[in-house]
C-alpha cells in the first residue's frame, strides 16, 4: 500500500487486549477511552469467546463515518494476546477494519510473532459505510500452527507460522480505539454479524458464545442476536449467528 501502509506501522500500531488485563488507569489520564481492558490511550468494545477454537470469522461493517482525530479505531477478529505466545511472549493475527486521520478505511491484517514487531498487511482500500466484508482468521486443516486470513470467501494471505499457537487461543471479536497519545475522543460504529468459531482446523463453524466482555468507558456494546437474555422469542423464532454492534457514546 506504500505511503498509506507506512502511516499505517508508524502511526497507528493495533494492539490485542489478550486475556491478561492491564490495571486500570485513573479517568484524569484521557479524556475517553483508555481502562481495564487496554494500554493508556487504548480502549475496546467487544468480546472474547468462551471457548477455545481455531479460527473466528465474521461479516463487518462501519455503519458510519469514522471520526478520528488521532490514533485509529478498527474492527477485528482475531487470535492470541500480549502474553499468549511461547514463554510469554507477544504472539497474534488479527484482521478487520481500520480508520485513520484523512486516510480512506481499509481491510487489514496485522501479525505480531514471538521477538519481532507487529506486520501490517492492505488487504483493501477504500471501504464505505455501510460496506460490509466477511472475514476470517483460521488454522489451516493439514497444517497445525499454520493460519490464514480470509476475505469475502477467497485466502487474503499466505500461511502464516504461529509458534505453539493450535488448540490454545479463544478467538476475540472488538472495536478499538487509540488517541495516538495525545487528548482526543474517536468516534466508530461498527456491527459484527455472523460472528462464529471454528470448532477444528479447516473450518466446523459454530456460533460465537461470548465469554469476557472487553468495554472501556465512552463506549456501547449491543447484542443484536440471539436475542439478549430477558427478551422474549416467539416459538417460530429462528435461532441466528452470533451478531453485536460496538459504537461510541454521543
Amino acid at each position: 500500500m506504500g505511503v498509506k501502509l507506512a502511516a499505517f506501522v508508524a502511526a497507528a500500531a493495533l494492539t490485542v487486549p489478550g486475556t491478561v488485563l492491564a490495571a486500570p488507569v485513573s479517568h484524569s489520564a484521557t479524556g475517553c477511552g483508555s481502562g481495564a481492558n487496554g494500554s493508556t490511550g487504548y480502549a475496546y468494545a467487544g468480546r472474547q469467546a468462551m471457548h477455545i477454537a481455531h479460527g473466528v470469522r465474521a461479516t463487518i461493517t462501519p455503519l458510519a463515518a469514522a471520526t478520528v482525530h488521532a490514533g485509529h479505531v478498527a474492527a477485528w477478529i482475531g487470535v492470541g494476546g500480549r502474553g499468549d505466545g511461547p514463554g510469554g511472549s507477544d504472539e497474534w493475527l488479527q484482521a478487520g477494519i481500520a480508520s485513520l486521520p484523512g486516510e480512506s478505511t481499509l481491510v487489514y491484517a496485522e501479525i505480531e510473532r514471538p521477538g519481532s514487531a507487529p506486520t501490517f498487511v492492505s488487504l483493501l482500500e477504500n471501504v464505505q459505510p455501510g460496506q460490509s466484508h466477511r472475514i476470517a482468521v483460521l488454522e489451516i486443516k493439514s497444517r497445525p500452527n499454520w493460519w490464514r486470513v480470509w476475505l469475502d470467501g477467497a485466502p487474503a494471505t499466505d500461511p502464516i507460522h504461529l509458534i505453539g499457537s493450535s488448540g490454545r487461543w479463544k478467538p476475540i471479536a472488538t472495536a478499538e480505539t487509540s488517541n495516538g497519545g495525545q487528548q482526543v475522543c474517536n468516534s466508530f460504529a461498527f456491527r459484527f454479524d455472523t460472528v462464529g468459531v471454528a470448532a477444528s482446523r479447516g473450518g466446523s463453524w459454530q456460533t460465537f458464545a461470548p465469554g469476557y466482555r472487553f468495554l472501556d468507558r465512552g463506549y456501547r456494546l449491543t447484542q443484536l442476536r440471539p436475542a439478549p437474555n430477558g427478551t422474549r422469542l416467539s416459538a417460530t423464532s429462528a435461532i441466528r449467528p452470533y451478531a453485536f454492534e460496538a459504537r461510541s457514546l454521543g
